[in-house]
């Protein structure tokens, strides 16, 4: 299994033709005029779909489903108020599926009871966030060799993960980083087992987002357009719809360093804050973009794989392709596979990110990043078109 850029075919986030209404599909704004996007997470109910795809893949009756969406609602609410409350003693947070409640982690008991009483539980550990994050950056600062695969800040094990690849632990150079990463701090060390690699792939009949002759999934719709994977094409960039018609062109992207990018739309199309079950599960409405802790469910539609569910492992990851290191990513659990690249990652019903690279398959099993949606429109200066 070998980590990937998945670049091949498109359509997450639905653009749809203006003939298609007459189908019954009929856009909820128009592009240029998007509905605001919402700050928190919604209480609307998960459609079934997305119940039955979280149950598939998690392992849960639909009962249970819909009772982890409640408290990750909840969870994704007190991020903000329990890291005030935590203060300097912050040292990051993870929601706990076992108990359903959202954990912070502090270095100190002096503000337990403060960060208690936003409803978090409270776990005690050495290093700050701040201390964890400097950690991090120090290391997105160095040169990594292709056999380091990602780095990130893991706060229930109060340390930054170093992920090498297994092959590759006895290669020099690889020894070398983790020597430096272990100097900069509180770094810890696991194996994967696959590298980083793009899997760009000639076109393929029927998919509805073309760049030349590359595919690539739609995220999410926003004023003007969508947003996706800045590998799957450069400003500029003419891309072309299922059918072979002129959808518009790539207005921003960038790619390493990050991965995202946007497209406007024209052309007699337009945008609506629908990503697309593919048949396999109900469409699912798009009405925010509250960012989910770790260790929420997060599902993924692509139009290779489809619909497939997970957790969030890690935020503010770097993952280390051969073309070079994207940082700020956020890994999942969720499998991907050629052609998913830039489609959407949502959380019940909040956007989390497009989706950039992973390794394995949806067969065999593995782990896929997506860069977050709100750091894409904040970076364009886009919103988010929402139901």
């Amino acid at each position: 299994m070998r980590r990937s850029t998945l670049t091949r075919t498109a359509l997450s986030a639905l653009l749809v033709l203006g003939t298609w209404a007459t189908a019954g599909l009929v856009p909820a704004a128009a592009a240029g005029s998007p509905s605001p996007a919402s700050s928190s997470p919604s209480a609307q109910p998960a459609s079934a779909g997305l119940l039955s795809a979280m149950a598939k893949d998690l392992g849960l009756t639909a009962a249970q489903a819909r009772a982890r969406l409640a408290s990750e609602r909840t969870a994704t609410a007190l991020q903000a108020p329990a890291r005030r409350a935590a203060g300097s003693s912050y040292g990051g947070a993870w929601y706990d599926a076992h108990s359903g409640k959202l954990t912070v982690a502090l270095t100190g008991s002096g503000r337990a009871d403060a960060v208690r009483a936003t409803g978090a539980a409270v776990a005690l550990v050495k290093h700050s966030a701040r201390t964890l994050d400097a950690t991090r950056k120090q290391l997105d600062k160095g040169h990594a060799p292709t056999g380091v695969s990602s780095w990130h800040v893991d706060p229930e094990a109060n340390r930054v993960v170093v992920d090498v690849v297994a092959s590759a632990q006895d290669d020099n150079d690889v020894r070398a980083f983790v020597a430096r990463a272990r100097k900069t701090g509180p770094v810890t060390v696991h194996t994967v087992p696959g590298a980083a690699r793009t899997l760009a792939a000639g076109t393929v009949g029927g998919d509805p987002y073309y760049t030349g002759n590359v595919r690539c999934s739609i995220g999410f719709s926003v004023n003007g357009g969508f947003v996706t994977a800045g590998h799957c094409g450069q400003p500029g960039a003419a891309v072309s719809g299922w059918d072979g018609s002129a959808v518009g062109s790539f207005q921003g992207s960038s790619f390493p360093g990050n991965d995202y990018a946007w497209v406007s739309v024209g052309n007699g199309w337009w945008t609506v804050p629908v990503v697309l079950g593919w048949g396999t599960v109900s469409d699912q409405l798009v009405r925010g973009s509250a960012a989910a802790p770790v260790g929420a469910s997060v599902c993924r539609s692509g139009s290779t794989s489809h619909w497939h569910c997970g957790n969030v492992l890690a935020t503010n990851e770097t993952v280390n392709y051969s073309q070079g290191a994207v940082n700020e990513m956020t890994g999942t659990s969720v499998c991907a596979e050629p052609g998913d690249s830039g489609g959407s990652f949502i959380s019940g019903d909040q956007a989390q990110g497009v989706t950039s690279g992973g390794w394995g398959d949806c067969t065999g099993g593995g782990e896929t990043w997506f860069q977050p949606i709100n750091e894409i429109l904040n970076q364009y200066g886009l919103t988010l078109t929402t139901a």
